[in-house]
């Protein structure tokens, strides 16, 4: 992640589970499949972009249009590549070639998968109860973070549904980043019920699936910032 000060921060590395102290929520923007969405997300202040490798999903690329989008970006902003049961070989090429900074497996990757590639990463849940959170911080403790989102039978993300934010244990050792049917209308809220490191946002912020919405991505981070500065300010 990046801090404005201008000095690179890296991504999620513990120390910070929730927001306060005069702390700021990042924002990362999943799913940029364009180049000129990447780039609207960066002036829209994003602190990371998601490059989705999962080739079902709406809102893939390829290698080749994630190191186009990658070479478009400017300096300090964090690139997260998602995966979803990838083998691990497909998954070291691809962070090797696009340069990804942060690694974010969003399957039922095992501790030792994740940790296999010796590369900063994230793992997702699909949050049903308070004990899925719980025992996932313990079993993927060497995670930068754990990516809460909403559970679905059918679909590993992208539902485009919250679910109950009571769900979230206060006392996670490890920095959450909040998902799941986040939009610049409830994105507020969200911050102020959960306190979470980061929110992570996709489809809240699009005109249809894999393209993205300048205004709305704009509207995102200012909501973001609105809630923040409330709080430092009381």
């Amino acid at each position: 992640m990046t801090d404005r000060a201008g000095a690179v921060a890296a991504p999620f590395t513990g120390g910070v589970t929730r927001t306060g102290a005069g702390g700021r929520t990042r924002v990362k923007i999943c799913g940029i499949a364009r180049i000129e969405d990447g780039l609207a997300a960066c002036a829209a202040g994003v602190d990371a972009i998601g490059l989705n490798f999962y080739a079902p999903s709406p809102r893939a690329v390829d290698v080749d249009q994630a190191l186009a989008i990658r070479a478009a970006l400017p300096p300090f902003v964090t690139v997260v590549g998602l995966f979803v049961n990838a083998d691990t070989d497909t998954v070291a090429k691809t962070a090797e070639r696009v340069q990804l900074d942060l690694l974010q497996f969003h399957g039922d990757e095992t501790p030792e998968v994740c940790e296999q590639l010796g590369r900063p990463y994230m793992k997702a849940v699909r949050v049903r109860e308070a004990a899925d959170v719980s025992e996932a911080a313990a079993r993927y403790a060497s995670a930068r973070a754990l990516l809460l989102d909403t559970h679905d039978e059918a679909l590993w993300g992208g539902s485009g549904r919250t679910f109950d934010w009571r769900l979230v244990p206060a006392d996670i050792a490890l920095p959450v980043v909040l998902a799941g049917g986040l939009t610049p209308a409830n994105v507020a809220d969200a911050i102020a019920r959960v306190r979470p490191y980061a929110v992570d946002v996709s489809g809240g912020v699009e005109r249809s699936p894999g393209i993205k919405d300048a205004a709305k991505m704009v509207k995102f981070i200012e909501e973001v910032n609105r809630v923040t500065f409330a709080e430092r300010t009381g």
